[in-house]
């Protein structure tokens, strides 16, 4: 009996190597637009869960927090979210309120550059 019988022959591992790359290309686009969806989502979330924050902080002081270091201080929150879109905590753009007499953070963005599957900039969330 021979012994090279039992081995593969170059055509054949080719056509496994091709298969193999025809299904990635067709999963990897995939996989990578599941990620950014899911960034997406956690922001929206995080944007949320802010936000919250900041409006209960107003009812419960009459004012708005100076920062939003403030919220986790008083225990409305345990830490400031990550921004998912810059994997950073520190890139949140609070927005200052526009009463007089109220100063503070009165909205927060995300300090992300770029444009979100809806077509519409991060920054303006």
């Amino acid at each position: 009996m021979n012994k090279y019988l039992k081995a593969f022959t170059l055509i054949e591992l080719l056509v496994v190597m091709a298969i193999i790359a025809v299904l990635l290309t067709l999963v990897v686009p995939r996989y990578f637009k599941s990620v950014d969806h899911s960034k997406e989502k956690v922001l929206l979330t995080n944007l949320v869960t802010l936000r919250d924050s900041i409006d209960k902080y107003y009812g419960d002081h009459g004012y708005y927090p100076a920062k939003l270091e403030s919220l986790v201080q008083n225990k409305y929150i345990r830490e400031i979210p990550t921004d998912p879109i810059t994997e950073s905590a520190e890139t949140w753009v609070a927005i200052p309120s526009k009463e007089i007499g109220s100063p503070g953070v009165y909205d927060i963005r995300s300090g992300a550059v770029g444009v979100g599957m809806n077509n519409k900039p991060y920054n303006e969330w």
